[in-house]
């Protein structure tokens, strides 16, 4: 019987390549970004739905971009659409990181927390169970290219993320993947991934994933 995940996610989720300036926020195509690698590791037993949304928070509106990108707010709709759900990886917290938010690690760890909690009550696993939950601890970025100024303070809140993130896993039973053990940040622009590291991830996504659920 096959089996469905979730990817809850940002534009590294989406797959934007790294962006040497702001004329436009280019794609890699589905065999190119980490989702669509991992699906194709993971093989027909899964079924793997995509959603990375560009800008993403954890549960804050973003006052130039929208309160669409309020992951807490959007998370219930695609929860709803997509059940029933064997497993939710949520790979958020990037965007928490940017300068008009002014958020400290454990702030941010506390959003990761609300998401977690949301999907527990859902009840949008197998027979109106909650869905097992993967958490990533997206890479640090680098404050580096046209989004310098945008992520400033980013790189050094970045690094004590994989502490909160565990904490939050700890608390909840979920599992937890440190993306910054197996991949890094473009310095191209400091946040996104170049196609290479989508490749890492979406392998490392899958062992993950076959580590938590086993093999269908």
């Amino acid at each position: 019987m096959q089996r469905t995940l979730l990817v809850y996610g940002d534009s590294n989720s989406h797959g934007t390549q790294p962006m040497p300036d702001w004329d436009g926020m280019p794609r890699f195509d589905r065999a190119t970004r980490w989702p669509g690698v991992a699906a194709a590791a993971l093989g027909s037993p899964w079924h793997l739905v995509e959603d990375g949304l560009p800008g993403r928070t954890t549960l804050h509106d973003d006052p130039v971009e929208g309160p669409h990108r309020n992951g807490a707010l959007v998370l219930p709709a695609a929860l709803g659409s997509h059940k029933p759900l064997d497993l939710v990886v949520v790979m958020l917290g990037t965007n928490d990181l940017k300068r008009a938010f002014g958020l400290t690690p454990r702030e941010i760890g506390d959003g990761i927390e609300k998401l977690v909690k949301i999907i527990k009550a859902s009840e949008s696993g197998p027979d109106g169970a909650a869905p097992a939950i993967l958490i990533v601890v997206p890479p640090p970025v680098l404050e580096a290219g046209c989004l310098i100024e945008m992520f400033a303070g980013g790189a050094a809140k970045s690094a004590r993320l994989p502490a909160e993130y565990a904490r939050v896993a700890a608390k909840h039973g979920t599992a937890l993947l440190d993306a910054g053990k197996v991949i890094v940040s473009s310095p191209v622009d400091g946040v996104h991934f170049d196609a290479g590291e989508h490749a890492k991830l979406g392998r490392a996504m899958a062992q993950a994933v076959t580590n938590l659920m086993g093999k269908a």
